[in-house]
């Protein structure tokens, strides 16, 4: 795990709603809170192996069997883990191009990802081929604003699902980017991409309603942009009942989280871990009467 960075934030939350941060010693913690650890990854695209130790920008760093050691040793310390991905799984590396993606879902089945959304990038063997590789998957594919009528795809993703973890239901939904003009249409065929703000409200209300501990929007949306175009952050200010927001598709690289305030004024955790496996996110979620959180950055040698 030579020079990989590991991304390690923690919140707690009070009746699933996500407080203002104060800093905690870990040794202060009651012994009655309930606690889940989510680990996340975004845009790996087919990176199997670690750079070279030549790279010029990432050397010796990524690699899935570094990242299978590491979230090992997090869930034989840790009770309750959840991984999950944010998206753009395929296309990078020529493992995508002599195995068209079932490679990457035979290894995200062994490393035990909970779930995952589809990034434009997923669509680039097209809808069959996404459905050949996904086969050798054994989680569920997240997407809550792609329409998938009439189309090879249809009935093998679904908008939602809820996991429990240490008695905490985690409600988890995926959100992907217009795919028009990122992907030649004949690959994504009569598939309809919805309003993101608009569905994205519509399902975390569903699983609040459900009983939904924390509600996690997978988005394959960007983290932010100079236009009006939706992204993460606007994501977050426009919609409500959503605590945490795992980003890809911009490979933005944050050394802590983003806060923004929904709706209700409530703080909403943005976060992206850049790409290629390089990093590992990770966000411990604290359920307590007395809300509070801390941020750090630690790096794995």
């Amino acid at each position: 795990m030579e020079r990989r960075k590991f991304i390690r934030n923690s919140f707690i939350i009070s009746g699933g709603i996500l407080a203002a941060p104060t800093i905690l010693a870990q040794s202060s913690l009651k012994r009655s809170t309930k606690k889940v650890t989510i680990l996340h990854t975004n845009d790996t695209h087919s990176n199997i192996e670690p750079f070279p130790d030549n790279h010029s920008k990432h050397p010796g760093q990524g690699g899935v069997s570094r990242r299978f050691e590491l979230i090992n040793q997090i869930r034989a310390t840790e009770e309750n883990v959840l991984l999950l991905d944010a998206g753009d799984i395929f296309q990078g590396t020529p493992y995508f191009n002599r195995y068209g993606g079932v490679l990457e879902m035979k290894l995200m089945s062994i490393l035990g990802y909970d779930a995952a959304t589809m990034g434009n990038h997923d669509f680039d063997g097209g809808m069959e081929g996404f459905v050949t590789a996904k086969q050798f998957g054994d989680f569920p594919f997240l997407c809550s604003n792609y329409d998938f009528t009439n189309t090879p795809i249809d009935g093998h993703t679904q908008k939602s699902t809820i996991i429990t973890k240490g008695g905490i239901k985690i409600g988890v939904f995926g959100i992907g980017v217009e795919l028009k003009g990122l992907v030649p249409g004949r690959l994504y065929g009569e598939s309809k991409w919805l309003d993101p703000i608009e569905i994205a409200t519509d399902r975390a209300a569903e699983l609040k309603a459900q009983g939904c501990d924390i509600v996690i929007c997978l988005s394959h949306l960007g983290y932010e942009y100079s236009s009006t175009k939706v992204s993460d952050r606007l994501l977050a200010q426009k919609t409500r009942n959503i605590h945490f927001i795992i980003g890809g598709h911009t490979h933005t690289f944050l050394n802590e989280p983003t806060q923004e305030r929904n709706l209700d004024g409530e703080l909403v955790l943005i976060n992206q871990v850049g790409w290629a496996g390089i990093n590992l996110g990770r966000i411990d979620v604290e359920i307590d009467a007395k809300p509070r959180s801390t941020h750090s950055v630690i790096e794995v040698r």
